[in-house]
């Protein structure tokens, strides 16, 4: 969430950077600014109480000294007033902590100042395209592949969980397992560390990356232990830094991950979500960067080039959107997204989004660093898809299909143990 400093400090700077949401945030702001206020006054009030307090307890003891308990007595009758008041006031200023924080949340990240203005996907900024159209002699859509070559199976899905969760087969499942190990060693080779963190958080984690309460209804929640299915290994991994106080001399610090993920995916429905294009379990690997505030931008663009260069090496045509306000998630204040063009489904395919946060996560997570001056700092954190598979595969499948078969990027040959799929 934002910094109520930064917000005192360049009220109309945030304000401003909001506005390319699509709508006003300054009565939202407002409220933070005099909500604030009062938790600085009413803290004021009680430090004065207790200091009061403190010293009527000093002047008790030196009455009891010198005999004069009438005295004693009136000033500890006078405590008793002040503790009954004190405590009204802790109560009154914990509501407003409460108030304040839940002020916070309703209010997205403000956007970077390179952010376009605008609503909708259609006002998302094309920031570079890479490769040819594929001219395919055969158009079979992916999910008619699947089957022609017994890949994926998405009936013996619904049957066993329900829509939204294929089962790979044969050389499908071959190539999801080749795509995955192909994402991990190459994140190796650029200095991520490899963890295995759990697919299940609770509630302070999803808090911590925002997903809560931004996103509850999009999660699969476990109701009896209260845990959630996670959406992206970004939480897991971005929380173990959770009220951690990382040194400035490890930045960057990169982590990645192999998980499923689990998404709800409520109310999308139609031929876009067709087959692998939008599933509710899916796999993925997931880069994540804790990142010094003065270089978290140049890292953002070499995270970008790094997804870029997975792309380029499975022999994918891509573009680069930056997408407008409107668009962007919660959280964000600059995402990228890569897209790459299915050939036989003529429609571009979200595969990436790599984003920068600044300090929005690391606020609520507390995780922080001494800088240069010893005084404590948010961290940046950024995090990108290095990939998602299930359109990657969809891709594949159809880009490279032929009359004799679909042939198998020479990227991932080693890793399959077969050059095409017939």
């Amino acid at each position: 969430m934002l910094e109520v400093q930064h917000i005192r400090e360049d009220f109309e700077g945030i304000n401003g950077r909001l506005s390319k949401r699509g709508k006003s945030f300054e009565d939202a702001l407002n409220k933070v600014l005099e909500l604030d206020d009062q938790r600085k006054q009413t803290q004021t009030t009680l430090d004065g109480m207790l200091a009061e307090m403190n010293a009527i307890s000093k002047e008790i003891g030196i009455c009891f000294k010198s005999g004069k308990r009438d005295e004693a007595e009136a000033l500890k009758a006078k405590t008793v007033e002040i503790k009954e008041s004190s405590k009204q006031l802790e109560n009154t200023l914990k509501e407003t902590i409460e108030e304040l924080t839940n002020a916070l949340t309703q209010i997205p990240n403000a956007p970077h100042d390179s952010v376009p203005n605008g609503k909708t996907p259609e006002e998302n900024e094309i920031v570079l395209s890479h490769g040819d159209m594929p001219e395919l002699a055969h158009k079979l859509p992916h999910w008619e592949l699947a089957e022609k070559y017994d890949l994926i199976d998405f009936e013996l899905g619904v049957k066993i969980t329900g829509a939204g969760f294929p089962v790979y087969k044969g050389k499908g499942a071959r190539l999801q397992r080749a795509l995955i190990n192909f994402f991990l060693d190459e994140g190796l080779k650029h200095g991520y560390n490899e963890v295995q963190p759990p697919i299940f958080i609770n509630e302070a984690s999803g808090f911590g990356t925002g997903q809560l309460p931004d996103k509850e209804g999009q999660m699969y929640h476990m109701t009896v232990d209260n845990l959630f299915a996670i959406p992206t290994a970004e939480v897991p991994i971005t929380n173990l830094y959770r009220d951690v106080i990382v040194k400035k001399e490890d930045f960057p610090i990169k982590n990645m991950a192999y998980t499923p993920c689990f998404r709800r995916e409520a109310g999308s429905y139609g031929k876009d979500v067709r087959g692998l294009n939008r599933l509710h379990q899916f796999d993925k690997v997931e880069i994540v960067q804790l990142a010094h505030p003065d270089e978290s931008y140049t890292i953002l663009e070499e995270m970008s080039s790094y997804v870029q260069s997975l792309l380029q090496k499975l022999g994918l045509n891509y573009r680069v959107l930056r997408l407008c306000g409107g668009d962007m998630g919660f959280t964000s204040a600059l995402t990228y997204d890569m897209e790459v063009y299915s050939g036989a489904q003529e429609r571009w395919l979200e595969v990436s989004s790599v984003s920068c946060f600044e300090t929005y996560q690391s606020n609520r997570l507390k995780l922080r660093f001494k800088n240069e001056n010893g005084k404590m700092q948010y961290a940046h954190t950024l995090n990108g898809s290095a990939l998602a598979l299930p359109r990657i595969v969809a891709a594949l499948l159809e880009n490279n299909q032929t009359e004799n078969g679909i042939e198998m990027p020479e990227v991932l040959r080693p890793y399959l143990g077969f050059d095409r799929i017939d």
